[in-house]
């Protein structure tokens, strides 16, 4: 447990708050909640992630074998079907929606999604926290909520009718790639909510508590931090190539020295 003395922006009062940093055992059920569906959804984004592994392997792969010719239609013939150009095809946009879809929420409770805003990073703290409660509230999680609607409803038909590909060579069971897409949206209505819950307690808890945020910054981090990440300082960030140069210059400098002396 730590504890600072400082003054919290956009604080109607005057006196100075000591500022206390919850511990596990501190936080109350909100946050708790916030933490789980967190790290459920972190699980969920670094699985979704390797997937950009696959989608480069059978991208490489297509293209290597398509130029091949006879090479691939031996393949196709001798093998499995699933080197036909098609097949691959699919298999790398089914590995893109996988991909766009799982690692979709896991960039909301990072906070990696481009904001192109120029206003908010000039808000006060609290005014940025009304800010994403509102658009939680109004806009995020309701238009989630509905597109994870028709997006179940597109997965059900597929699944109902039997839904393949259009190419006669192409891929079966168009339904679970539908589903993966519905449970993409899912996973990013629950990282909404984490983030919502903890709007919750920095408007509405003690003003006095701290715990880590995932889409604003405390005001006393002093406009260290910007979209999640540390604020790189041009006047005081070391120079590692000149630092690996001088470095690697003294050694060049000490083995000449030992090789005049020889």
């Amino acid at each position: 447990m730590t504890s600072t003395t400082a003054t919290p922006d956009d604080v109607e009062v005057n006196e100075e708050l000591e500022l206390h940093e919850l511990t596990a055992d501190e936080m109350p059920l909100a946050l708790r909640i916030s933490d789980k569906l967190r790290a459920f959804v972190d699980v969920v984004g670094r699985f979704g992630s390797w997937f950009a592994i696959a989608l480069i392997l059978v991208t490489v792969f297509d293209l290597f074998i398509r130029k091949t010719g006879t090479f691939q239609i031996w393949l196709v013939e001798n093998v499995s079907p699933i080197f036909n150009s098609t097949i691959l095809q699919e298999l790398e946009w089914h590995a893109h929606t996988v991909l766009f879809s799982l690692v979709l929420s896991y960039g909301v409770i990072w906070n990696t999604h481009v904001r192109v805003d120029l206003i908010r990073e000039n808000l006060k703290f609290r005014t940025k926290a009304w800010l994403e409660l509102c658009g939680l509230t109004f806009f995020f999680i309701p238009y989630l909520c509905l597109l994870l609607y028709f997006a179940s409803i597109y997965a059900y038909d597929s699944f109902m009718i039997g839904e393949i590909s259009a190419s006669l060579v192409g891929l079966p069971h168009r339904w679970i790639i539908k589903t993966v897409l519905a449970v993409g949206i899912f996973m990013t209505i629950l990282a909404g909510i984490a983030v919502w819950l903890q709007m919750v307690m920095v408007l509405f808890g003690p003003k006095q508590n701290r715990f880590p945020l995932m889409t604003v910054e405390w005001p006393e981090s002093g406009n260290t931090m910007i979209e999640g990440k540390e604020r790189l300082d041009m006047n005081v960030a070391v120079d590692s190539l000149a630092e690996r140069a001088k470095v690697q210059n003294a050694k060049n400098a000490a083995a000449a020295a030992a090789a005049g002396k020889e």
